[in-house]
C-alpha cells in the first residue's frame, strides 16, 4: 500500500472516530435526560397523590376537628357518625372516611372535615402518616428509576430508604 493511501486511509478514520464519539455521548446526555424526568414524574405524582389528604391533615387550622366512631364499612368507605371537638364544628349522623389498613369498624379516631363534603380525613401522627404513603411509594419505585437509568446508587440508596422509612413508619403508627 502506497503511503498516501495509508495516510488518507488513517485520516478517514481519524475523522470519523469524534463523531462516533458525539453520537455516543448525545444518546447518554439523552438517557440521562430521559431517565431523569421519568424519576422527577414519578417523585411529583407521589406528591399529588398524597397532597389530597396531606393538606388537610397538615393545614388542619381553622378547619372543622372532632372524632368519628367507624360504625360500617362497605367497599372502600366506611360511615359513622361525628362529634365535633372545635369550636364552630358541628355534630353529624354520618360522615365517611376511605376505608384502608388504617380504618377499623368499631374504633374512634381523630379526623377532619374536608371542606364542603362529609368526608373527613384522620389527623395527628398516623394520618399524617398514612396521608404520604402514595409519596413513599413514589420515592421506592424512583429509587429504582434512578440507580438503573441514571447510575446514581448512593442516590438511589437514599430514596429508596427514605421511601421504605416513610412506609414502615406508617405502619407502625397504625
Amino acid at each position: 500500500m502506497p503511503a498516501s493511501h495509508a495516510s488518507v486511509s488513517r485520516s478517514r478514520h481519524a475523522r470519523a472516530l469524534p463523531r462516533k464519539a458525539g453520537a455516543s455521548s448525545a444518546l447518554r446526555y439523552g438517557r440521562l435526560v430521559a431517565m431523569g424526568v421519568v424519576a422527577l414524574v414519578i417523585l411529583v405524582a407521589g406528591v399529588w397523590g398524597s397532597w389530597g389528604c396531606a393538606q388537610h391533615v397538615m393545614l388542619s387550622k381553622g378547619r372543622e376537628q372532632g372524632t368519628m366512631t367507624v360504625s360500617r364499612c362497605e367497599g372502600t368507605v366506611c360511615w359513622g357518625p361525628y362529634e365535633p371537638v372545635s369550636a364552630g364544628s358541628t355534630a353529624r349522623q354520618r360522615v365517611s372516611i376511605e376505608h384502608s389498613v388504617a380504618v377499623r369498624t368499631g374504633e374512634t379516631y381523630s379526623v377532619v372535615v374536608k371542606p364542603g363534603s362529609s368526608d373527613v380525613v384522620r389527623t395527628g401522627p398516623a394520618g399524617l402518616l398514612h396521608a404520604w404513603v402514595p409519596l413513599g411509594g413514589a420515592l421506592l419505585l424512583s429509587s429504582v428509576v434512578v440507580a438503573g437509568g441514571l447510575r446514581m446508587r448512593r442516590s438511589a440508596w437514599v430514596l429508596g430508604g427514605a421511601g421504605l422509612a416513610l412506609i414502615t413508619a406508617a405502619w407502625v403508627a397504625l
